[in-house]
């Protein structure tokens, strides 16, 4: 073809990728319309951390998504996938804090505003490199819409809502008990801790009642806290400590009497029977607290280090404070015993700093009203998980939810829409900066330090990116969005967030299915960590061996939900793919002969082999599309990399040369728009998951479309199905691959041609008989004889059994006699043991009545046809 001298004798995706991407943007082909006529299709990207670069969990999650929009651009959607990025408050902010320490500059005195100019600095840099890595994957997102967690129009929203909730009652500001971070010198939402079991340390202390020789022994992990008991509580049930409730303790170390109290939370069973109360450092014993109306001693300040309440360990880091507490304790014959004990530690996840349960006065969303719809949603289907195993994570989550600790000790972040008044103390909530008072009409207004939790901006993302709180042209068309790619460790952080949220300020769902992919693992197993040095960079991978490959490599035999585990080995062999079908759409373009083409372009005098592949590509139309559309990404890839590897380019194509290379104008035409078709329909099926190479390859066969991203998607075609084809071409290609396999054992050289005597059963007759010139071509054939008998067959004949045909080659004199014994007893060892695998199965009672019938016919039917080739496999035994 005329295009063929654009396009590079070699595949090397360097010389394309960038430049194909330049024109897409150029073209706006990302860039979709608010079009009534068509039915809308939406994705928000889950937007990545402005903390550096992005990594192969982002490469997996933007693979999938970009794979659902081409797709259903193709299908005539109207398609927008909004890309973004979250200013994630507190990881940014440490990230900025650590880099400026390294010039000397500290956060605290450069001050408020002066930091977070410097964190505009990063946020500009960060965003544009996630950009362009972004870009570099292919990602087909309409980056003219793109939204920052912190855009002004965001923020809008952000303070929108917290108004909103505020004014229905749902957001209160309370002293409670929260985790709280000393590292980063903020209070953190449950979602934000990870659990891991440690080796610890159980510490038994007496404590002495006042006015007795008794004592009552507790056990704790956290020795430190005992600064901050107010109490110690036993089960009222419990008759050891019956006479002791209302009496009072000396708190060793501290000097300062508690009592003791009743209450049903202590367990019988569990340890000593006695609990000390800590109401300002545990969760739970702050609820005995309120029920029993203990003071609540902090005995920690922000930092870590013990407070003023801690009398001479004031001022020591908290670890410091425990061995010098423990060390006291054994010299004043306070500790009874030290246990060893493994329990669960909570750790920031961000720093991975062990919280501490803290008192102090946070902002708070009240939960369950909330919950509750978004439960209901998931529960009548309105939102679909994918895979529907991922709901069990979502109710767990949801169905024991506590309220939302959302107000942060940060700099960085949407600050909380709230001003407290100096004169007065009027506090007032409003989305715009008020100038005066409300009560008192003073300007002398300042507003709340804290920060939201990056996650309440999060979770307005489906509506906040499309111009909410406005009624925008975008949120009328687009909203509710359609599909979410997350994975499953962010359900409770963001999706549950976001399908709440959806419904308190829409009142519809964000969207209506969630698909869930798992995390990319090292080729053993393990998380890719900084601690490990096992992480993968995308982009080096893309620098190596092309975007193309790094994609299919991802998504290939990959399940939703399950995790992938990142092997060089694939990513190569996925590049070899790629350059399988360049080289293979080269050797078309070269053949192909448009004029020819043209004038037979409506001809249906197909050979067998043509009413075959077009019979095989019309069955992969219809099973990729139903694949696409049921999340079965992995299984599609898979069947595509199946019939475009095998079928098209090592049979189709060797099969279409000797129409090719023959005479025939009229099947020369015929042949030329077969596979015309069958390359330029497996490029668009392959275009959501391989897009580079294919457009490369798509724009040079001079189709009636400018890009593939733009084409229609295949469609199924009941004309094309040719069941009896596919049947004749797999007696034909079956007997071929037999031939080839036979003189690839016995080391005869291709070159060398050899008489083939067929022996063919009444069902493949027509179809082998038919099938001579493709022997010809493709098993080395120098004449094909049928014959009627096996008497026919010379003594000094190889034999190969195939479907439907008993195969003779006189070949002796080309190998060694003893070797072809040896190979035939292999067969007949191979062919022993299927016999007995059938009749074993054949004579299990359970799989005869529980089989159905056809499968019980079809394994009958298989032990008959392996004693045929037995039978004639130690006949030539015999005969040699």
């Amino acid at each position: 073809m005329d295009e063929l001298k654009n396009i590079s004798t070699t595949y090397n995706p360097k010389e394309f990728e960038d430049k194909i991407y330049k024109t897409w943007e150029e073209k706006r082909y990302f860039t979709p319309e608010v079009d009534k006529s068509k039915k809308p299709y939406t994705i928000v990207m889950p937007p990545p951390n402005i903390t550096g670069k992005l990594h192969l969990g982002h490469a997996i999650d933007n693979t999938l998504q970009d794979i659902l929009i081409r797709f259903k651009r193709m299908q005539g959607f109207s398609t927008l996938w909004l890309p973004g990025e979250d200013h994630a408050s507190i990881a940014t902010e440490v990230k900025v804090e650590n880099e400026l320490l390294k010039q000397g500059l500290k956060k605290k005195e450069m001050g408020r505003e002066a930091f977070l100019e410097k964190v505009w600095e990063w946020t500009d840099e960060y965003r544009e490199r996630i950009r362009q890595q972004l870009k570099k994957m292919g990602v087909s997102a309409d980056f003219t819409r793109e939204s920052f967690t912190m855009d002004e129009n965001l923020n809008k929203a952000v303070k929108t809502v917290f108004v909103k909730l505020y004014n229905e009652g749902l957001i209160y500001q309370g002293n409670r008990i929260t985790n709280w971070c000393p590292k980063c010198k903020t209070a953190l939402s449950d979602a934000e801790i990870e659990y891991s079991e440690m080796a610890g340390h159980f510490w038994h202390i007496k404590y002495p009642v006042v006015g007795s020789n008794e004592s009552l022994e507790i056990a704790t992990t956290r020795p430190e806290t005992m600064l901050g008991d107010t109490a110690v509580a036993v089960n009222p049930k419990d008759e050891r400590y019956t006479h002791l409730v209302g009496k009072t303790l000396m708190l060793p170390l501290v000097g300062r009497e508690i009592p003791i109290i009743a209450d049903d939370y202590v367990d019988l069973e569990f340890g000593t029977g006695a609990v000390k109360i800590t109401p300002a450092h545990d969760p739970n014993d702050y609820q005995v607290g309120k029920r029993h109306n203990l003071p609540e001693i902090v005995m920690l300040n922000e930092d870590g280090t013990i407070s003023s309440n801690g009398g001479k360990y004031a001022g020591m880091d908290r670890y410091e404070a425990r061995k010098a507490i423990v060390k006291d304790l054994e010299e004043q014959g306070y500790l009874v015993k030290i246990k060893e004990h493994v329990h669960n530690v909570g750790c920031h996840d961000r720093c991975n700093t062990t919280v501490e349960p803290m008192i102090s006065k946070q902002w708070y969303v009240k939960m369950e009203s909330l919950a509750k719809p978004a439960i209901d949603a998931v529960k009548d289907k309105k939102v679909k998980f994918v895979p529907e195993r991922f709901e069990k994570t979502y109710f767990n989550w949801m169905e024991n939810i506590q309220d939302w600790c959302i107000s942060r000790q940060l700099w960085w972040g949407h600050r909380i829409p709230v001003w407290y008044c100096k004169d007065c103390g009027e506090m007032i909530v409003t989305v715009e900066e008020p100038k005066t008072c409300t009560k008192c009409n003073s300007s002398n207004l300042v507003q709340d330090k804290d920060v939201l939790d990056t996650w309440f901006s999060s979770a307005l993302w489906p509506f906040s990116t499309l111009g909410w709180p406005d009624n925008t042209e975008d949120l009328k068309y687009f909203y509710p969005t359609s599909t979410l790619v997350t994975g499953y460790d962010i359900i409770f952080f963001w999706v549950a967030r976001m399908i709440f949220s959806g419904i308190h300020n829409m009142n519809e769902v964000p969207f209506d299915t969630v698909l869930i992919h798992g995390l990319v693992r090292d080729a053993e197993g393990r998380k890719m960590s900084k601690s490990l040095g096992n992480g993968v960079d995308p982009l080096d991978v893309i620098e190596q061996y092309g975007a193309d490959a790094l994609r299919f490599m991802l998504i290939t035999g990959n399940a939703p939900g399950n995790d992938i585990r990142f092997q060089m080995e694939k990513v190569e062999a996925a590049r070899n793919f790629a350059n399988k079908i360049w080289n293979a759409s080269r050797f078309v373009m070269m053949n192909l002969d448009r004029e020819i083409m043209n004038k037979y372009k409506d001809s249906t005098s197909y050979t067998e082999a043509d009413k075959w592949i077009l019979s095989r590509l019309n069955t992969i139309v219809k099973e990729v599309t139903d694949n696409l559309e049921k999340y079965e990404i992995g299984i599609a890839s898979q069947k595509l990399y199946d019939f475009i590897w095998t079928e098209f380019c090592d049979w189709y194509i060797e099969l279409a040369k000797p129409v090719l290379y023959g005479e025939d104008e009229a099947q020369k035409g015929v042949t030329f728009n077969v596979l015309y078709k069958v390359l330029t329909t497996s490029l668009q099926l392959l275009h959501p998951i391989m897009p580079f190479i294919t457009e490369e390859i798509y724009t040079h066969l001079a189709t009636e479309y400018d890009s593939i991203t733009i084409s229609k998607w295949p469609e199924y075609n009941e004309a094309l199905n040719n069941k009896e084809s596919e049947i004749n071409m797999e007696y034909i290609i079956d007997a071929i691959r037999a031939i080839r396999n036979v003189r690839a054992e016995m080391n005869v050289p291709p070159s060398r041609k050899a008489k083939l005597m067929v022996y063919v059963s009444t069902e493949a007759k027509e179809a082998i008989e038919g099938g001579t010139v493709y022997f010809e071509k493709l098993a080395s054939a120098a004449a094909v004889e049928f014959i009627t008998s096996k008497e026919q067959v010379p003594e000094n004949a190889v034999s190969i059994i195939a479907k439907g045909a008993e195969i003779f080659i006189p070949l002796l004199d080309l190998i060694d006699r003893e070797k072809e014994i040896e190979r035939l007893n292999k067969e007949k060892t191979k062919l022993i043991s299927e016999i007995e695998r059938v009749e074993k199965k054949l004579s299990n009672e359970k799989f005869v009545s529980k089989a159905p019938e056809a499968v019980v016919q079809e394994e009958k039917a298989k032990g008959e046809k392996y004693k045929e080739m037995l039978n004639a496999v130690i006949q030539r035994i015999e005969s040699l």
